[in-house]
């Protein structure tokens, strides 16, 4: 297909940095998505001194300007967008369901589940434009409802809210637009990074696995040929189930 085109969201660190890297190691021109600035410019600078072809855009996944703005820059720029990640999340922690508030509710789900709405939605017009579209939706095994009503796994222990429901929500979001999207050459899959060390899951401290480790399955998905599955959601080791 020649040059690909790619657009990462929250990409100036954790496992969107690593995909970002990922993809530029494969030859891909990536733009990096971030919400300030200076971090933004940062990671990309650190990563076209690696010899990436890295571009940073300014983006804040809920701002509406924001995402049309990155798209008129791809339209510009290029006419068409490869590859588009959907990996800016927020919001993983434990509080119970009976004292969660409204607010962040509201606040998490504005980041997990309408972002990625709005970036498809935004995009896709672009992503009909190559050859071989991929969204690659990075979601979590926390929103597995099997593995939440499972008594043996871990995630039947664990009590959450509005992190886990706003990925079984984007699970849901990717069947759908799967559906919409089968008769097209555009695939587009939901991930599990698995339980990885980021900024997220730092005051945890039990995460094992890297940034790096999690992006694999990630960049595998993105840059898959005509064999590329479609609908699905898993990890670097298969299907999960839903």
């Amino acid at each position: 297909m020649g040059e690909r085109i790619a657009l990462v969201t929250g990409g100036n660190k954790g496992i969107g940095f690593e995909v970002v890297r990922g993809l530029g190691a494969a030859g891909v021109t990536v733009y990096l998505g971030a919400r300030q600035a200076a971090l933004g410019d940062a990671a990309t600078a650190q990563l076209r001194a690696e010899g990436h072809d890295v571009r940073f855009v300014h983006l804040d996944v809920t701002a509406a300007n924001d995402i049309a703005r990155a798209a008129v820059l791809m339209q510009r720029q290029h006419g068409r967008l490869d590859i588009l990640v959907n990996n800016a999340a927020i919001g993983l922690d434990f509080t119970s369901p009976s004292l969660v508030t409204m607010e962040s509710m509201r606040s998490i789900f504005e980041t997990n589940t309408f972002a990625p709405v709005a970036m498809i939605n935004a995009l896709l017009p672009l992503l009909r434009n190559s050859t071989a579209g991929r969204i690659v939706n990075v979601s979590s095994d926390f929103g597995s409802l099997t593995l939440n009503t499972t008594p043996k796994m871990p995630h039947r222990k664990a009590i959450s809210l509005a992190y886990p429901s706003s990925k079984a929500a984007l699970n849901m979001i990717t069947v759908q637009f799967a559906k919409e999207l089968r008769e097209s050459p555009i695939r587009i899959n939901a991930v599990d990074p698995g339980f990885t060390d980021t900024d997220m899951t730092s005051a945890m401290g039990n995460a094992t696995r890297s940034a790096a480790q999690a992006a694999v399955a990630i960049v595998r998905l993105a840059l898959a040929g005509d064999d590329c599955p479609h609908g699905t959601y898993g990890n670097e080791d298969g299907p999960l189930p839903w």
